[in-house]
């Protein structure tokens, strides 16, 4: 079977369209992995092409790469341009991308504090506003990735953690603002999870340790959680049977906010 002959078949059965972006590794490699096990058809965003490559080898076919920077001027409009010519529609879109520069308040920069905020804030407003008539004809549903620190403090990483609140803030914003098309917004708020973003931060490993020390710590169920139990709370969230669901800002992690 041809690709174009795969692509025409998702498009005229219906089969939901779903945009991942961070998704070569972590929480946004589990995510479209579930969604493809459930037969969507993910486009699978990121900067990197193999980490990418690699997560596509899980459902050939089903999750499509698509190498792209989110905070570039043309980044948003680029993505939702290629889930629309590659399967002609756009169900959900998953604002996973995010960055974690871990530093007190003395030791961040302007030049970091502006990256952390084009990743974690601009590129989720710019991707969803792009997407906005596309969601807009499927009734589709927009899931915010943000992290259960964001509902606490972080002394160590507060422009993260602030960044991540915006998101929840976003998040409830947009439920009311987009209800009347039909668009659904919701959040999950990770936790402690087992994923490389502290080591992409370029965190020296005996502060990984200390951090994670911190965290187990702070999680009454007294372990670090798995990508794939949060893409579980990602695609239950965006599924039609969440359909009286939205503004919620979903804790997985643990317990830590309410500990």
């Amino acid at each position: 079977m041809s690709e174009t002959t795969r692509v025409d078949e998702a498009v005229g059965q219906g089969l939901r369209v779903v945009v991942v972006t961070g998704a070569g590794t972590g929480i946004g490699r589990a995510t479209a992995w579930a969604f493809a096990e459930q037969g969507a058809r993910v486009v699978a965003v990121g900067r990197r092409a193999e980490p990418l490559a690699g997560t596509a080898q899980r459902a050939p076919g089903r999750i499509v790469p698509v190498a792209a920077d989110i905070t570039a001027p043309d980044g948003p409009e680029a993505v939702v341009r290629a889930a629309l010519e590659r399967f002609g529609r756009l169900d959900v879109l998953v604002n996973n991308a995010g960055i974690a520069p871990h530093a007190t308040l003395g030791g961040y920069t302007r030049e970091g504090v502006g990256a952390l905020l084009a990743t974690n804030l601009t590129a989720p407003v710019l991707l969803a506003q792009a997407a906005l008539p596309a969601l807009g004809a499927s009734r589709g549903v927009i899931v915010n990735v943000s992290t259960a620190v964001g509902q606490r403090g972080w002394p160590t990483n507060s422009a993260y953690a602030a960044s991540k609140a915006a998101v929840d803030s976003l998040t409830r914003s947009w439920a009311v603002e987009l209800a009347p098309l039909g668009i659904r917004v919701v959040a999950v708020a990770p936790g402690a999870i087992e994923t490389p973003i502290a080591e992409h931060a370029g965190i020296a490993p005996e502060q990984r340790a200390a951090l994670r020390a911190w965290q187990l710590a702070h999680t009454p169920l007294g372990r670090i959680g798995d990508a794939a139990e949060v893409a579980w709370a990602i695609t239950r969230l965006a599924s039609p049977q969440a359909s009286f669901v939205t503004g919620v800002v979903l804790p997985v992690d643990g317990g830590a906010v309410v500990s």
